[in-house]
């Protein structure tokens, strides 16, 4: 392979949404509102499972993984498509643009593990109610979690590890909003004919079985749930499993979409609007379809929130009484 010659490119400048020069300005404020909304509703989740102890149960363990993770996914990418939108800081190092790359990889892969967890937790639950305690309990809650950051973190080392040797030559604008692998592939005279062969080899290993095992999951939970009498019980349980579902296959969707195409049908248009969906609508929709149709969950969210309410409130009162007290003094 032909090694990176370092003097040639020590930054990158990513191009953005360089097609809508006039809607730059708006394009800046829906994602912030998106990114800020993303950030609140995730930590929010975290802060109320952490302070409740009766939450404290591997649904809602893996929730929190869910949401960390979410956090970390449009934190990797959204602060810089924001300068690149609102201030034009179009400039990221190579190093950076590396770290960016593998971070965002990991995080996508570990989604795809613990998207798989959590199903296989919703499963025994309702298909195996009374041995749920013993099959979830806290030792397989933890190595399934530990499992699916590990996987993550090191499936994107050998596709980073070729990328920063491949020659870039003067060419060094990224058509994208963030280091995305595929347009520094396009980007690269090199050859990445490597990491389209690991693509398709890691396809069928690591990408597909958990996409296979959390259908199968589903299949299994939906026929337990027809099998209910009540038509209430059905239709509310139907609802959430099928919410959970059309998550599960947006995120894989719109994930392969990108990574699994072959280069001859690649379109950076198509990838632009294919990112989009999943940096920025899956974030945000998580903790809506996870947590928010959860009615112990509501309930703790409601008691966090006007614990948080009262607090600021005697702050606010206490503030306002000691800066009328001193004047009245005066």
């Amino acid at each position: 392979m032909e090694k990176r010659n370092y003097s040639e490119v020590t930054e990158f400048i990513i191009l953005g949404f360089f097609e809508l020069p006039e809607m730059q300005f708006l394009l800046f404020l829906v994602f912030l509102i998106i990114y800020l909304m993303s950030l609140t509703g995730n930590l929010l989740i975290i802060i109320t499972v952490c302070s409740d102890s009766h939450l404290h149960s591997p649904m809602f363990f893996f929730l929190i993984n869910l949401s960390f993770l979410e956090i970390s996914y449009v934190t990797v990418t959204m602060p810089k498509l924001l300068a690149v939108l609102i201030a034009q800081n179009k400039t990221i190092s190579f190093m950076q643009c590396m770290i960016q790359m593998y971070l965002f990889l990991s995080f996508t892969n570990t989604e795809f593990y613990l998207l798989t967890a959590m199903a296989y937790d919703r499963y025994v639950a309702i298909c195996k109610p009374l041995q749920y305690t013993v099959i979830m309990d806290k030792k397989v809650c933890i190595i399934l979690a530990i499992v699916s950051w590990m996987i993550g973190f090191l499936n994107p080392v050998p596709h980073v590890i070729i990328i920063s040797e491949s020659s870039f030559c003067s060419n060094n604008e990224i058509n994208h909003f963030f280091c995305d692998m595929t347009a520094l592939m396009s980007l690269s005279y090199s050859g990445t004919s490597v990491i389209e062969t690991i693509n398709y080899i890691e396809g069928p290993v690591l990408v597909f079985p958990p996409f296979i095992l959390t259908i199968i999951s589903y299949v299994y939970i939906i026929s337990a749930v027809l099998k209910i009498n009540s038509a209430k019980g059905r239709q509310k349980t139907f609802s959430t499993c099928s919410s959970h579902l059309t998550i599960v296959l947006l995120f894989y969707g719109t994930s392969l979409g990108v990574y699994m195409r072959p280069k001859h049908v690649y379109s950076m248009d198509l990838n632009k609007l294919l990112t989009v969906v999943y940096i920025t609508a899956i974030p945000l929709l998580n903790p809506l379809i996870y947590s928010l149709r959860n009615k112990e969950l509501k309930g703790a969210l409601w008691k966090v929130t006007r614990r948080a309410e009262n607090y600021f409130s005697s702050r606010i009162n206490k503030t306002l009484h000691t800066v009328f007290d001193g004047k009245c003094r005066r």
